[in-house]
């Protein structure tokens, strides 16, 4: 699904009543939306509070108000303002209203089993204050379940971050695709279970709204089904790739096995873990499948690449961090193969990015680079290409285009992003996956994809979406051991989704 920027998505409401669909009837549309949605949390006759605010999106809590109303529900409305303040479509849904307005002033919310938040939409400009934010704080401590429409009051839609206070919805009703602020957090949070509605804009307006942004995808199968791997008659474990995981020293080589383990379990044709000899015994006791090679450094590497048939490198996990691990990151990356750093590999060019990006521009090397928060504010905070203030699709974007290499920014809202501004956000995942090793599995995952040949940036984001699969799965109890055990199902469905 492709997601739309606060922006792109009046591009395509304008484009919709160029097109001759009124603002009213989108208006209504979206009243009509949100009135279903309520119904379905509400009891036979059950009373909703709805609070309107003083633009369009008020104007649709009028309208699911009246609604509502004329279905049988109690419904007490609060509005933001006066109501003779409203213009445009928002004014015509309220004169449309033929039930009381209260004014949405302090104090306890009326007592109610519901309550319906139309006061700010997505494209809120500045933080709540005064009243409004007062009325926010009150709606959270009252406990009420709460639908919010668009997005919860005080949730920027583009970044997902709190403009001063939020809403705590349990569901966000919103309409024609999803903003990058219901998948970033802390908004996602913020959202509950996402709803979405289509208001009759149409394919013309939703084009028009696509146009007007970079490409910003939900992360899910529709992005790469066609590019995941798929076995026929004719394949066999050549065909498949060879990723080769470089370990660390004897104390340090658990988190080589298990990325080594998610590159085989993913479906990498051949996997070898590259190890120090000291540690060669240690890896040896827990590897079967996957076979070992003695590589003490950088020079080795280099000869371990003559043979082209390793044709994916995975450097970082467990791996040391300083001049020597840098040195392996030049060869590897001078070797033109495909390529994931991880972990220690990222940290040893802590504010060194553009001599990073000089390495993986030496060998044209095919790269993703998967740091979580702390890596990445290591990695790039202090280089004026990647600002610190920014959101966190646009941070991801900017080290993609600064590194040549497919940025995987990790968390709760793993962003996935491409040097020529392509990107993703993935909410297909679990807060179990927050253990340790569960990253060093995601880096096997993308190098085993890799090793198959898909592109990095395909590669990437499957591999996200594949691990967080695996983590929806488990649930409770969840170790990054499991998680390579969890391919096989994870793969079966896939597979029988993608018709592969």
């Amino acid at each position: 699904m492709r997601l739309l920027t606060v922006t792109a998505m009046r591009r395509v409401d304008a484009a919709a009543i160029d097109g001759g669909v009124s603002g009213l009837t989108l208006m209504e549309a979206a009243g009509a939306a949100v009135a279903t949605r309520a119904r379905a949390r509400l009891p036979a006759g059950g009373r909703v509070v709805v609070l309107c605010g003083p633009g369009n999106n008020g104007g649709d809590g009028f309208v699911a108000a009246r609604l509502l109303a004329e279905a049988g529900y109690a419904v007490d409305l609060l509005c933001l303002g006066a109501v003779s303040a409203l213009t445009g479509d928002a004014a015509l849904a309220a004169e449309a209203w033929t039930g009381p307005v209260r004014a949405a002033e302090g104090g306890a919310l009326p007592s109610c089993d519901l309550v319906i938040d139309a006061l700010f939409g997505a494209g809120l400009s500045r933080d709540l204050d005064g009243a409004a934010r007062a009325l926010v704080e009150t709606v959270n401590r009252a406990g009420v379940p709460v639908l919010a429409v668009d997005v919860p009051s005080g949730v920027d839609g583009d970044t997902g971050a709190v403009r001063g206070a939020a809403i705590r919805a349990v569901e966000t009703v919103t309409f024609v695709t999803f903003k990058p602020g219901h998948l970033l957090q802390p908004g996602r949070s913020l959202c509950g279970q996402l709803s979405l509605a289509d208001i009759g804009t149409g394919p013309a307006a939703l084009e028009a709204g696509l146009a007007a942004c970079a490409p910003l995808d939900r992360n899910g199968p529709a992005l790469w089904g066609r590019d995941f791997p798929h076995l026929t008659g004719a394949s066999h474990k050549y065909t498949r790739g060879h990723a080769l995981v470089l370990s660390g020293p004897a104390t340090k080589t658990g988190a080589a096995r298990l990325a080594a383990r998610g590159a085989l379990r993913v479906g990498a044709g051949l996997v070898t873990v590259a190890s120090p000899v000291a540690a060669l015994a240690e890896n040896a006791a827990h590897l079967t499948a996957i076979m070992l090679r003695p590589c003490e450094s950088a020079d080795d590497l280099d000869d371990l690449l003559t043979d082209e048939r390793l044709n994916v490198i995975l450097a970082g996990p467990g791996l040391g961090t300083g001049e020597p691990t840098r040195e392996r990151v030049a060869v590897a990356a001078a070797a033109g193969r495909g390529l994931v750093l991880d972990a220690d590999a990222l940290t040893s060019f802590a504010g060194k990015a553009p001599l990073l990006a000089a390495h993986l521009a030496d060998g044209d090397a095919r790269a993703v680079l998967t740091p979580h928060a702390g890596e990445f504010a290591r990695l790039f905070d202090g280089t004026d290409a990647v600002a610190e203030g920014a959101d966190k699709v646009a941070r991801a974007r900017a080290a993609a285009a600064l590194t040549g290499a497919v940025v995987v920014f990790k968390g709760a809202d793993t962003v996935i992003a491409a040097p020529d501004g392509r990107a993703a956000i993935n909410d297909h995942g679990s807060p179990y996956l927050g253990t340790a090793g569960s990253g060093d599995v995601l880096g096997g995952l993308i190098a085993g994809l890799l090793a198959q040949g898909m592109e990095p940036f395909a590669a990437a984001a499957a591999g996200v979406w594949l691990h967080g699969d695996a983590g929806l799965r488990h649930g409770p109890g969840l170790i990054a051991e499991d998680i390579p055990e969890l391919m096989p199902a994870v793969l079966r469905d896939l597979v029988a989704l993608t018709g592969g």
